[in-house]
């Protein structure tokens, strides 16, 4: 995953989690605006959250946050 993905996940679940508590859940589509302005992008996450991981599709962001400060 690219650096910028990474860091752009970390900071969304960061102020999701700070506006509603740590069982607040999140997809992958919050990362992104409502128009798919980068599709390259959308399908890096789509693919590391599906096809990688196979996550729901919400899921808690503490444990999003986790798993991609771990790699």
């Amino acid at each position: 995953m690219r650096e910028s993905l990474r860091k752009k996940i970390i900071e969304v679940c960061d102020k999701k989690i700070a506006s509603k508590g740590d069982n607040v859940g999140i997809s992958f589509y919050a990362f992104f605006k409502n128009k798919n302005d980068d599709p390259e992008l959308l399908m890096e996450a789509a693919e590391w959250w599906i096809k990688t991981h196979q996550l729901d599709h919400f899921e808690k962001a503490v444990k999003i946050r986790e798993m991609v400060k771990s790699n």
